[in-house]
C-alpha cells in the first residue's frame, strides 16, 4: 500500500526502495496509516464529542480526554515489553481487534442508551440528555479498549521500523514512518468537518463508525500480509521482561530527555485540547477546526523527508534543538488572531488565519524533532527490546497530554468560556476579551523547554567528551 508513491517521494527507483525496506516494514507503515486515520478522525473533536454528546463540562471533558490520551502513551512501555515476548504480529492483531471494538462502542453506546429508554435526547441531531445522568460514565470502559489497543500500536509499529532497518537506513525509515502517520492524520481530519456541519452532533457519533471500519481493515491486512523473520526477544520469560523494564526506567538520561520533549508536545496537543473549541467559540459554527488541523500533517508529509535529509549529517539532538526553538513561535502566532485589526486575511477570519500559521510552525518543528527522537531511542535499544524502548519513548505524550488537556479545560473556562452560558452576545464578548492569554501560557512552556534542551545538549556533549 503506497509503495510506489513513497518511493517516488524518496527520489528512489522502485527496485532500490523495495530492497532497502522489507515487506513487514511496508505493511506495518500501511496499517499505521489506517490507525492514524481512525484515531485523528475521532481525536480532533474528542472534547466536542464529550461535551456535546455526553454532557461533560469543559473541565470534565479536558480531564477525561487528557487521562485517555495520557494513558494511551503511558502503557506502550509495558505493552511494548509484552509485544517483544508474544511477537509483533500477535500484538498488532490484538491491538486492532480492541480498537475496532472501542471505536464501534463509542458510536453505538449513545444510541443504545437512548433505545433502552435510559436516556432521552431532545432532538435527533443534538444530544443533551446525559449531562445529569450517571450513565455518562459508561464511556470509560469503552475508552479503555481504545487505550489498550493503541498502546500496542505505539510500541510495535515504531519497533518494527527499528527491527526492519539498519543503522544506515533508520533515519530514512522513520521519515517514511512519519510520512505515513501524517497521510493518515490528514485523511482522518478531512472527514470531520463535513459530518459535523451536515449532521450536527450526530456526525460526531458517526465518526466513530468510520474509525471502526478503518481499524477492522487494518486487522485484516495484518492477518494476511504481516510476516517477519525478525523475532528477537520472542518467548522471553516475565522475569526477563521485568529486568528490561527496570533497566530502561532507570536510564536517567532518557527520562530527562522525555521530560524536556514533553514541552513540545504540550503545545502541539493544543491542536486537539484547545483549538477546536477556541475557534468555534471565537469565529462561530462556520469555523472548520478539522481543516485547520490538517495543515499539520500536510506540511509534515511534504517536508519531513527533505528536513531529515537536510539534517542527516547533524546529530539527532541538534535537529531536535532546532525544532524546539521554533515551537514557542507557534503558540505566539496563535495568540495574534484576536489582536489583528483586519476583518479578514486572504478570505479567512484572523483567528483562523493565525491558527493556521501557528499550526504550520508546529508542523515544521515536528519535522525536526519527531523522526530523530524516535531514531535516538531506537539506537539505545538492545536486540529483542525494540518494543520496550520505542514504547518507553512515548512517555513524553503521557506527561504532556495529562497536563495539557487538564490545563486547557481551566484556561478555556477562564478566558474562552462556552457562549451558551451567557444571556447576550455582549456578555460573551466581554468574557472573551483576553482569550489570547491562553496561548501566552504555552509560549512560556515552550521557552522553558528550549532552555532545558540547550542545557541538556551542553551537559551530554561535555560528558561524552570526557568519556
Amino acid at each position: 500500500m503506497g509503495y510506489l508513491y513513497i518511493c517516488r517521494i524518496l527520489n528512489q527507483q522502485n527496485s532500490n526502495c523495495m530492497t532497502k525496506f522489507s515487506r513487514p516494514f511496508w505493511v506495518a507503515n500501511s496499517v499505521e496509516l489506517l490507525e492514524r486515520l481512525a484515531y485523528y478522525a475521532v481525536f480532533i473533536v474528542i472534547t466536542l464529542y464529550l461535551s456535546n454528546v455526553w454532557g461533560f463540562s469543559d473541565v470534565e471533558a479536558g480531564f477525561i480526554s487528557g487521562v485517555f490520551s495520557a494513558t494511551l502513551y503511558l502503557l506502550p512501555t509495558f505493552a511494548g515489553a509484552y509485544a517483544d515476548k508474544i511477537g509483533f504480529r500477535s500484538a498488532i492483531m490484538i491491538a486492532f481487534g480492541l480498537l475496532t471494538l472501542g471505536y464501534g462502542g463509542l458510536g453505538l453506546l449513545p444510541t443504545l442508551l437512548e433505545s433502552a429508554g435510559l436516556v432521552k435526547y431532545e432532538m435527533t441531531t443534538s444530544f443533551n440528555g446525559l449531562d445529569t445522568s450517571p450513565l455518562r460514565w459508561t464511556i470509560v470502559p469503552v475508552l479503555t479498549l481504545i487505550v489498550i489497543g493503541g498502546s500496542f500500536i505505539k510500541a510495535v509499529i515504531s519497533g518494527t521500523v527499528a527491527r526492519e532497518t539498519t543503522t544506515e537506513t533508520r533515519a530514512r525509515g522513520y521519515a517514511v514512518f512519519y510520512m505515513m502517520v501524517n497521510i493518515g492524520a490528514f485523511m482522518g481530519k478531512t472527514v470531520v468537518d463535513p459530518l459535523r456541519k451536515s449532521l450536527g452532533d450526530q456526525g460526531l457519533v458517526y465518526l466513530n463508525f468510520f474509525s471502526a471500519g478503518m481499524t477492522l481493515l487494518a486487522f485484516v491486512a495484518v492477518f494476511f500480509m504481516y510476516k517477519s523473520v525478525k523475532t528477537e526477544g520472542q518467548g522471553k520469560s516475565f522475569a526477563e521482561l521485568g529486568k528490561g523494564l527496570l533497566k530502561v526506567l532507570g536510564n536517567g538520561r532518557l527520562i530527562i530527555l522525555i521530560l524536556i520533549i514533553s514541552g513540545f508536545w504540550m503545545i502541539q496537543s493544543q491542536m486537539y485540547a484547545t483549538m477546536p473549541k477556541y475557534v468555534i467559540r471565537m469565529i462561530g459554527a462556520e469555523a472548520s477546526p478539522g481543516w485547520y488541523a490538517n495543515v499539520n500533517p500536510l506540511i509534515i508529509f511534504v517536508c519531513v523527508n527533505f528536513i531529515t535529509s537536510l539534517m542527516k549529517k547533524q546529530t539527532a539532538l541538534t535537529s531536535m534543538t532546532i525544532g524546539m526553538l521554533i515551537i514557542p513561535l507557534s503558540a505566539l502566532a496563535m495568540s495574534f488572531g484576536t489582536q489583528i485589526g483586519a476583518e479578514y486575511i486572504l478570505g479567512l477570519h484572523p483567528v483562523a488565519f493565525m491558527m493556521i500559521v501557528g499550526i504550520a510552525l508546529q508542523a515544521i518543528a515536528e519535522c525536526f524533532i519527531s523522526p530523530r527522537y524516535l531514531e535516538y531511542f531506537s539506537m539505545q535499544a538492545p536486540k529483542g527490546e525494540e518494543g520496550l524502548y520505542l514504547g518507553f519513548s512515548h512517555l513524553h505524550s503521557f506527561i504532556s497530554y495529562l497536563f495539557a488537556f487538564g490545563l486547557s479545560g481551566f484556561l478555556l473556562e477562564k478566558y474562552c468560556p462556552d457562549p451558551r452560558k451567557f444571556a447576550s452576545k455582549a456578555d460573551f464578548v466581554a468574557a472573551t476579551s483576553h482569550a489570547h492569554y491562553i496561548w501566552y501560557v504555552f509560549v512560556g512552556i515552550g521557552l522553558i523547554s528550549v532552555i532545558a534542551l540547550l542545557i541538556y545538549g551542553y551537559v551530554t556533549r561535555k560528558t561524552a567528551s570526557k568519556q
